[in-house]
C-alpha cells in the first residue's frame, strides 16, 4: 500500500536518522524535490542513492512508501531502473520474482514498451536462476519480439537482454548462440564497466564457446576485444593462445598445448572435433598464405601442410567447402583442389608479414610488366 501524502515528509525523516551520516543529506534532496514537484531532478537523485551501496537496506521502504506515491510522473525506464536496485534486496527467488512482475506491469504502456522488456528481462534471470528455463525462454522470446518492432532502444536495455539471452544458452549449452549475444552484451557496455573477475569469466566462457561451437571457425571478433587481454597473465592465458594457434592453423602451437586440453573437461570431451577443427584451420592458412593464381593445391601438398592422412584429404577438402571456408572444386582423379577464394580472417604479425611479402613480389612483378610493355612498345615504334 502507498503511504498517505501526509506521512511522506515524516517517512523521509525516519529513513535519513536510519542512514549513514554520508548519506543523509539525500534524504533533504528528496523532500525538497518532491515538495517542489521537481520530478525529474528527484528520479535522477534517487538513483544516484540507490547506486551507493551503503543504500541497499533502505532501498525496498524508499520504494514502497516513497517512488509509488509519483509512480505516474517519472520516466518509466527510470522507475524501472529503481524498482529493480530495489529488488535485489528480496532474499528469496520468490519475492523477487513477484516483486520485479509487478514492476513489470507498471511499466506495460503502449509508450514505455522498453521499460517494459528490461523489467521482463529481469524476470527471465531470476527464472533462470529458479531453474525454470522454459519459462525463462518464453519471457526472453516476448522480450526480443517487442525489441524488433523498435527502430531505436536505449543501449542499456539491448545490453540487460543480450546478457539475459547469453546467460539462457550458456545454460542450455548452445555454444554458437551463447558466443553471438555475449559479444552483443559486451558491444552495449564499456568493458571498464565490468569487474576484472567478470571479464576474466566472459573471456574463458567465450574463448571455450568458440573453440567447441560447430559452427564457429573464425573467431575474428573476439580475437580483436580486448575482454580477451584479461585472460594475460592468468592460469587460463593458454586460452588465449589457443584461439590464436587456431585463427593461423598452428598445429604446433596446439600440439604444444594439449596438456592444457587434456585437463579442461569439455575440451577433453570434444578433443576429436578440436583435431578436426585446426586441421581445416592448417588447410586455410595454407590456401591464404599462397598468391590467387597458385592455389591449385595436390592433395600430396595438403596432407604435409594439415597433418592430415593422403586417403582423407578430399573429405576435409569437403568439409571446408561445405562449412564456407574455401571456394572452389576438387578434382578427383588429378588429386588437386583449385580454390579460388578463403574466407577473410584476423591476421597476426606473422601473418601480415607473409601479406606484406606477398605484395612486394606482386608490385616487382607489375614493375617488371611495366618494364617488358615499354620495351615492346619502343621496338614497335622503331620498326
Amino acid at each position: 500500500m502507498v503511504m498517505d501524502i501526509d506521512t511522506i515528509p515524516n517517512h523521509l525523516a525516519d529513513q535519513r536518522d536510519n542512514a549513514p551520516d554520508e548519506l543523509q543529506h539525500y534524504f533533504i534532496q528528496f523532500e525538497d524535490f518532491w515538495e517542489r514537484k521537481l520530478w525529474h531532478e528527484l528520479t535522477d537523485s534517487l538513483i544516484e542513492f540507490f547506486d551507493l551501496p551503503a543504500s541497499a537496506p533502505q532501498r525496498i521502504p524508499l520504494y514502497k512508501n516513497f517512488i509509488l506515491s509519483f509512480v505516474d510522473r517519472i520516466n518509466k525506464l527510470k522507475l524501472v531502473t529503481l524498482g529493480l536496485s530495489a529488488g535485489t534486496q528480496f532474499k528469496s527467488d520468490e519475492e523477487r520474482l513477484t516483486f520485479v512482475k509487478a514492476l513489470a506491469e507498471k511499466a506495460n504502456t503502449p509508450a514505455s514498451q522498453d521499460a517494459y522488456v528490461f523489467a521482463n528481462v529481469q524476470v527471465a534471470n531470476i527464472l533462470l536462476d529458479a531453474d525454470h528455463s522454459d519459462e525463462a525462454r518464453k519471457t526472453l522470446d516476448e522480450c526480443e519480439k517487442i525489441l524488433d518492432s523498435f527502430d531505436a532502444v536505449e543501449t542499456v536495455v539491448h545490453a540487460a537482454f543480450y546478457k539475459a539471452n547469453a546467460a539462457y544458452y550458456k545454460d542450455n549449452s548452445d555454444f554458437a548462440a551463447y558466443y553471438k549475444n555475449a559479444l552483443l552484451y559486451l558491444a552495449c557496455v564499456p568493458i571498464e564497466s565490468l569487474s576484472l573477475s567478470d571479464r576474466q569469466s566472459r573471456a574463458y566462457d567465450l574463448s571455450i564457446a568458440a573453440l567447441v561451437s560447430d559452427s564457429i571457425y573464425n573467431f575474428g571478433e573476439l580475437l580483436l576485444h580486448p575482454i580477451l587481454d584479461s585472460l594475460s597473465g592468468t592460469p587460463q592465458a593458454w586460452l588465449r593462445d589457443l584461439l590464436f594457434a587456431f585463427n593461423r592453423g598452428d598445429l604446433r602451437a596446439y600440439d604444444q598445448l594439449q596438456g592444457h586440453i587434456s585437463k579442461n573437461p569439455l575440451l577433453r570431451s570434444h578433443k576429436t572435433f578440436l583435431y578436426q577443427k585446426i586441421c581445416l584451420a592448417a588447410l586455410t592458412e595454407t590456401v591464404f598464405r599462397r598468391p590467387p593464381h597458385d592455389r591449385a593445391l595436390a592433395f600430396g601438398t595438403i596432407s604435409e601442410e594439415t597433418n592430415v592422412k593422403p586417403d582423407e584429404i578430399e573429405h576435409l577438402v569437403m568439409k571446408a567447402l561445405s562449412l564456407g571456408l574455401l571456394r572452389g572444386s576438387i578434382d578427383q582423379v588429378a588429386e588437386v583442389a583449385r580454390i579460388n577464394w578463403v574466407q577473410p580472417k584476423v591476421l597476426d604479425m606473422k601473418q601480415i608479414e607473409s601479406m606484406r611479402a606477398r605484395l612486394g613480389e606482386w608490385d616487382t612483378s607489375v614493375n617488371q610488366l611495366g618494364t617488358w610493355i615499354e620495351g615492346v612498345g619502343k621496338d614497335v615504334w622503331a620498326a
